[in-house]
């Protein structure tokens, strides 16, 4: 195990990272560019400025870490080890990711870009989108009960195909709710 490193500038791409554990490490500048990380453990690390695009993480756990501006494109959340998963991201690129199926009660998306993410049945209760962009993220079968979406942008939430109870929207958001009836809101 590997606890309480800072780790910069690591080109991971080009090393084997299986069944290894992290825990209270900071990683600065790393790339896990279209690495497998099979079986990895982190706990309580945070990434800066990473690179994680295409990376596969079948069985990685992520347990209290946060992503800072990190490049996180293309990732497959969903084949993680969801013991105990809880993530928060800030000022990251998410784009064409899935979280399919997965509990993210209370995960922080803060000035992220989400473009074309997946979110088909995930648990996002109390989840806050601050300053993010959702263009043409999908939402089915989403519990999005009591997350805060009053700042996110390019919103498009059917509300008939999602538990949106006590969720919280802008003035703005809600043509966001209403684009699957037609309407011209002004």
């Amino acid at each position: 195990m590997t606890e309480g490193k800072t780790l910069s500038k690591v080109d991971f791409s080009t090393t084997k990272l299986n069944d290894v554990e992290f825990e209270a490490c900071q990683f600065m500048h790393c790339s896990f560019d279209t690495h497998t990380l099979s079986n990895v453990i982190f706990r309580e690390c945070e990434f800066n400025e990473c690179n994680f695009r295409k990376a596969i993480l079948k069985n990685t756990v992520f347990n209290e870490v946060k992503f800072v501006n990190c490049k996180m494109i293309g990732l497959d959340f969903s084949i993680c080890n969801t013991m105990l998963l809880s993530m928060y991201f800030l000022g990251c690129n998410l784009s064409f990711s899935s979280y399919y199926l997965l509990r993210l009660k209370g995960t922080h998306f803060k000035n992220c870009l989400l473009e074309s993410v997946d979110f088909t049945e995930t648990d996002l209760t109390a989840a806050s989108f601050d300053n993010t962009n959702l263009k043409q993220t999908i939402f089915e079968n989403t519990t999005l009960d009591y997350a805060d979406f009053r700042l996110a942008q390019n919103l498009q939430i059917d509300p008939q195909k999602n538990s949106l109870k006590k969720a919280k929207f802008s003035l703005n958001g809600l043509k966001g709710l209403l684009s699957n009836y037609d309407l011209i809101i002004e």
